[in-house]
């Protein structure tokens, strides 16, 4: 006998476990606003129902860019948990509206969250999250990945390897070392693999009183797009550099939320914006940001943290259910930087696609125990 969706929406949630886990990864990666090394820290949380069933959503926070591990750890513990326990699962609207007012920031929480429900709902009623956002409007996503070790050399290495896999669109950090490391770099890849497209992402890397001459040369490198050169709160900069190059300009850091995008789409900073779901707060903000970008005939792209397969799941559901993200996904991670991931089985790529998983939920399973082996804490909060 099936179950019937009013009575699997009614359940409870009934238990919610986070884990703060330690993700170690095979290099070193630059940025213009920080480095990452060694392992990157993410936290876990896991949501169990009336019936036993579960549901899984990933929190990937990055300090110098949108918060701590710590600091989701204690949103689960303290904050989100009395607005999640005991509550139904077909009320996620409720339950996320709650949180969002209970504590600010923590953004990447937040999608966390909306990432169990989700993972959770999907799982009882035998349907993909993508079909819980509206269904898909395509089967696979371009996968870009992104260039960023100072040891270029290694680079080179993995630039094979993604080439030979199918990828075609790398993305290059820039902003951490000096111009000409970046140009050499450009025109290494556009030389050695003409069919690469060739992005370049700053994030925030450069000073207002020296980008334009930085950036004329950038422009002059035909690449696929400028993201982020300088620092978010620099407005009137971005719109000045948006007026001065032909290559599109991409807002990352400046547009956190859809406010962002309305203030960012007024004062005409951008030609495109990337959507991430840990800046955001989640898919529906996702879609949200998209959707406003659409209306105002702007560019939207898949952009990602230092997250594993959970995350980048999470993320592929969004894009594939919005026509407007149209400009690939970086869910590279699982795939290219992490020593092992979080997930049974690999992240879905297959020729330089993402393809999009239809089985229930996030569509692929979770190893618990990778999560539990790797954890430097855990917190758990049950229903009285």
């Amino acid at each position: 006998m099936t179950t019937q969706p009013d009575g699997v929406l009614s359940e409870l949630i009934i238990a919610m476990e986070a884990w703060h886990c330690k993700v170690p990864v095979n290099a070193r990666r630059d940025h213009g606003i920080g480095s990452v090394l060694g392992s990157v820290d993410v936290v876990v949380v896991k949501l169990t129902s009336e019936s036993g069933a579960v549901g899984y959503g990933e929190a990937s926070p990055w300090p110098v860019f949108c918060g701590t591990a710590e600091a989701d750890l204690a949103a689960f513990e303290r904050y989100f948990a009395p607005h999640v326990l005991n509550q139904p699962i077909g009320n996620r609207a409720t339950i996320l509206r709650r949180c969002e007012h209970a504590v600010v920031h923590c953004s990447d929480a937040k999608a966390a969250l909306e990432t169990a429900l989700l993972d959770l709902t999907g799982q009882l009623l035998s349907l993909p999250v993508h079909a819980l956002m509206g269904g898909k409007v395509r089967d696979r996503v371009p996968l870009s990945v992104s260039i960023a070790n100072p040891d270029f050399n290694t680079d080179k290495q993995l630039a094979e390897r993604i080439h030979n896999d199918g990828v075609r669109v790398v993305k290059v950090k820039t902003g951490f070392n000096t111009h000409e490391f970046d140009v050499m770099r450009i025109e290494w890849l556009q030389n050695n693999y003409p069919d690469f497209t060739v992005r370049v992402d700053y994030n925030q890397g450069l000073e207002p009183f020296d980008c334009m001459r930085v950036l004329q040369d950038i422009d002059d490198l035909n690449v696929g797009f400028i993201e982020q050169p300088v620092a978010s709160r620099h407005w009137q900069c971005m719109r000045e550099i948006r007026q001065s190059i032909r290559t599109p300009l991409l807002a990352d850091e400046s547009v956190f939320t859809p406010t962002d995008m309305v203030r960012a789409i007024n004062e005409e900073i951008c030609d495109a914006v990337s959507v991430k779901i840990m800046k955001c707060g989640g898919l529906t903000r996702g879609k949200e940001i998209a959707a406003i970008a659409e209306a105002a005939g702007l560019g939207a792209y898949g952009g990602d943290m230092f997250e594993t397969g959970i995350a980048h799941l999470a993320g592929l559901h969004m894009v594939a259910s919005t026509p407007a993200i149209s400009l690939g996904c970086e869910y590279y991670q699982a795939s290219y930087y992490l020593e092992q991931d979080l997930l049974a089985s690999p992240f879905p790529v297959e020729d330089g696609q993402v393809i999009v998983p239809d089985k229930p939920g996030l569509g692929v399973e979770v190893d618990l125990n990778r999560i539990q082996s790797c954890a430097l804490s855990q917190v758990i909060a049950q229903s009285s």
